[in-house]
């Protein structure tokens, strides 16, 4: 007989698709929003001697939050392939909202002094620890409950549930700097972002409590296949680096073209804050209608052919893009630049999620992409900011950006070509 806790694959539930898709939203957008508003929270929260000096400690402290991004997702990845994708989503988004609270309301360093950048770093750490979670297993139930001819496109949802994020972020920077003169915005203008995102946690919460397990995870935790950390790494090395590989370049690529390019056009092109944050908003609605295409394409052709030509795409448009923004800095050239760097991003987001799930069986899934994907962010995603910030001043050039995302691109390539492609799997 039929298990009846188990629903006809073939037919996902669409609200629970979107439930996924918005929590998914929901937690990335205080995560991002940190990244956007680096140039304010430098200033009240890590007063230095010299304003490059209180940026790197800014964009550090971003990058502290990915040390437990690893932490976080081999935990909560475990948690999910034995509990299920449900309860690890609920407890994730819980996290969030905590650490969402510290930094909505923590006094700045005039008011209480070191204690004021600890809050930030505990803020962080606890964001980077519900967040490592976030990618696998909300990657792993959107690509379990879809048609297997639809495998791509419902997978690239998480990265659509991402870019809504970024886009979120994108539009709360240009309200405040828009609609606040200096002086407020240092006061609590800033604050208004993660405040939002405090209120629309209940949300997130309700709509997580509503999802309900995957046919697949159902039926593997019936078999009760489990498998430990070390022997997960060891049967699936090839999947886990070709994982790390498409990771690193997907990393690098959305925290410097997304998160870092309002900081670089403000400080490097002297462009205003706010017009900087209007260009990414039009970057990310281009990104955020090319992912489910590339997705969907995918479907069609297979996974690898979009996941290579997007970094070569990357090696193609950056140097010149780069040098062309710097040598004829405006508006209008930095959302054109952003508008097709976006387009390119979107084009490798689409697949990758699910190209790097299909790469794991069901039982380990949750578990071997959070290993191979959060230890590519922490290492190469979490400090890009301060990379780049710190190759900017000590190579003197205000491209260096670019070389890191070609970094980024060429590892990708590689790692494409070695992707085993899953599309008739």
């Amino acid at each position: 007989m039929q298990n009846e806790t188990l629903r006809p694959a073939a037919v996902p539930r669409t609200k629970q698709i979107a439930a996924a898709v918005i929590g998914n939203a929901l937690e990335w957008y205080d995560f991002v929003v940190y990244g956007f508003l680096t140039v304010i929270i430098s200033r009240l929260f890590f007063p230095a001697e010299s304003e490059y000096a209180s940026l790197l400690l800014t964009t550090a402290t971003f990058g502290v939050g990915f040390f437990m991004r690893p932490v976080g997702g081999i935990l909560l990845g475990m948690y999910a392939d034995r509990k299920g994708r449900k309860a690890a989503l609920q407890l994730i988004i819980g996290l969030m909202t905590v650490s969402m609270a510290i930094i909505a309301f923590a006094p700045p360093y005039s008011a209480i002094g070191i204690a004021a950048p600890l809050l930030m770093v505990l803020a962080r750490l606890l964001q980077g620890l519900a967040t490592g979670g976030e990618f696998a297993s909300a990657t792993s139930f959107l690509v379990e409950a879809a048609p297997a001819h639809q495998r791509g496109f419902y997978g690239s949802l998480q990265m659509v549930g991402q870019s809504l994020a970024a886009l979120g972020g994108a539009l709360s920077g240009v309200l405040v700097t828009r609609g606040f003169t200096p002086e407020q915005l240092d006061s609590w203008g800033w604050r208004l972002p993660f405040i939002f995102g405090l209120l629309i946690g209940p949300v997130g919460l309700y709509i997580r409590r509503h999802l309900e397990e995957t046919d697949a995870f159902l039926e593997a935790r019936s078999k009760r296949q489990t498998q430990a950390v070390g022997a997960l790494i060891s049967d699936h090395l090839h999947s886990i680096l070709v994982t790390f590989g498409l990771t690193i370049c997907g990393t690098i690529s959305y925290y410097v073209i997304l998160v870092y390019m309002p900081t670089f056009a403000n400080k490097q092109l002297n462009i205003p804050l706010n017009e900087a944050f209007i260009a990414q908003v039009i970057g990310l609605i281009c990104m955020t209608i090319v992912i489910p295409l590339c997705g969907a394409l995918s479907d069609r052709i297979g996974r690898k052919p979009v996941l290579i030509a997007a970094p070569i795409a990357y090696l193609l448009l950056l140097y010149p893009f780069f040098t062309w923004i710097h040598a004829n800095p405006s508006f209008l050239h930095l959302a054109l630049m952003q508008s097709v760097l976006c387009c390119v991003a979107g084009a490798f987001s689409g697949p990758i999620s699910t190209a790097v799930a299909e790469q794991f069986p069901v039982a380990v899934r949750s578990t071997g992409l959070a290993v191979a994907y959060n230890m590519a962010v922490m290492l190469f995603g979490g400090f890009a900011q301060f990379i780049v910030t710190w190759l900017v001043e000590t190579t003197g050039s205000p491209i260096a950006p670019a070389y890191y995302v070609m970094f980024g691109a060429v590892i990708g390539l590689v790692a494409a070509v070695s992707l085993p492609e899953t599309l008739r799997r």
